[in-house]
């Protein structure tokens, strides 16, 4: 599990140098940066594929507990994020790693009084919908990951939503419930993108406690 988590660290690290290299947080939201820290639950459901295959869904196999870290930056509404989460049961360890673009959008809701509105302080709803590309792995794994550690990939439609409170300017904390209908591919043992018994489709979906941190570049 150790060996694991060097790619949570790196992720970590990246924000880390985030938080140092950002400017001073202006109260515009044209372009922002922000990194994430979530834990929770995950489930998964194979729709379709072929037979042979009826227990190897990515998701639905994988251990129920989830916890990991984003990386993102959003210009107006556009957004590109990197994500990776581990799943495990306290014996098996399972890693998810995703990269994806798309559509998010922060509403502001409820009635904050000014004293609020000038610290950054209030509540907020999360609209957010991607298109990942994503690899997985049934197992330990030692970094750095070579394809036959691959166990799952393809191509997930993600929607998001959230809730939270704006503890500040910077920081935020809230739920978020993301789910995704993915069409994957089984890889390694010999199996080929052009072979189809290797591809099925699922939709998954994850409940997360969510701590974020924002830098607002303009």
């Amino acid at each position: 599990m150790g060996d694991n988590r060097q790619t949570m660290r790196a992720v970590l690290l990246a924000a880390a140098a985030l938080a140092t290299l950002a400017p001073s947080v202006a109260d515009a939201g044209v372009f922002k940066l922000w990194v994430e820290g979530n834990g929770g639950g995950v489930f998964g459901k194979r729709l379709s594929g072929d037979a042979g295959n009826d227990n190897a869904a990515f998701f639905e196999e994988a251990p129920h507990g989830a916890y990991g870290a984003s990386i993102g930056a959003q210009f107006l509404f556009f957004d590109a994020v990197i994500q990776h989460h581990q799943f495990t049961n306290g014996s098996r360890l399972a890693t998810w790693t995703q990269f994806g673009v798309g559509l998010r959008f922060e509403l502001d809701v409820g009635s904050p009084t000014k004293e609020e509105k000038k610290a950054g302080k209030g509540a907020y709803l999360e609209l957010a919908t991607n298109l990942f590309f994503g690899l997985g792995t049934g197992q330990q794994v030692m970094p750095p990951l070579s394809n036959d550690e691959i166990t799952d990939k393809g191509f997930l439609l993600e929607g998001r939503l959230g809730f939270g409170k704006h503890l500040n300017k910077v920081f935020d904390i809230g739920v978020a419930f993301p789910v995704s209908y993915g069409y994957l591919f089984k890889n390694g043992g010999g199996a080929t993108v052009n072979d189809t018994t290797t591809h099925y489709q699922s939709i998954q979906g994850e409940a997360l406690l969510v701590l974020r941190a924002n830098f607002r570049l303009l």
